[in-house]
């Protein structure tokens, strides 16, 4: 068996507004982007070897919102952009790390627009039609990631033996970061900060 690593991330309070049940918002104050209701990113970091395979996620919009709202991925992976709204999207981005314009699409639209993320970093999704919308993209330069639930808590599994960084992303500008070393078997129990 491989090592895992399981903890809890101490998350911010929830802004008080009107979310719809498990439904994710992107929120901006003081120029922080942030998820409402919080959740982190956790991750490995480490030197691990490329992908044999490039991955596909799929970030699709309904109900004039990105689902979800926060999406991980490696660096490499196609990520495609589903419209399951009756209506146009034009999903952008001016991020540094990607840079892009989908243009206008309507749901039935194929082959479905999609970009490939190369660079590690933070990626602002907007939609030029719904400015409302917004969705985050973190590309992370490791296969070993996970998404906490809304209390912090996470399990990363299938580890590699070795000295690695744990880190949890909180919000564009907070992170925690811890440095671990992990057997060939067993479980870490690691909390943030």
């Amino acid at each position: 068996g491989a090592a895992e690593i399981e903890g809890r991330v101490e998350l911010p309070k929830a802004v008080i507004a009107p979310v719809k049940q498990n439904r994710y918002e992107i929120v901006a104050t003081g120029g922080v982007l942030a998820t409402n209701p919080p959740i982190a990113v956790v991750y490995l970091e480490g030197d691990f070897p490329p992908a044999i395979q490039p991955a596909v996620a799929q970030l699709p919009q309904k109900d004039m919102a990105f689902i979800p709202a926060l999406l991980p991925i490696r660096t490499g992976t196609r990520v495609e952009f589903p419209n399951l709204d009756d209506l146009y999207h034009n999903i952008f981005s001016f991020s540094a790390p990607k840079r892009f314009d989908l243009g206008r699409y309507r749901p039935e639209d194929r082959p479905v627009p999609s970009q490939v993320f190369e660079k590690p970093g933070l990626v602002t999704l907007r939609c030029e039609i719904h400015e409302h919308m917004r969705g985050l993209i973190l590309v992370l330069d490791t296969p070993h990631f996970t998404v906490t639930d809304t209390a912090g808590r996470f399990k990363l599994t299938g580890l590699p033996a070795g000295r690695y960084t744990l880190k949890a992303w909180i919000d564009s500008k907070t992170m925690h970061a811890r440095p671990v070393e992990l057997a060939a078997t067993g479980t870490l129990r690691v909390d943030l900060p």
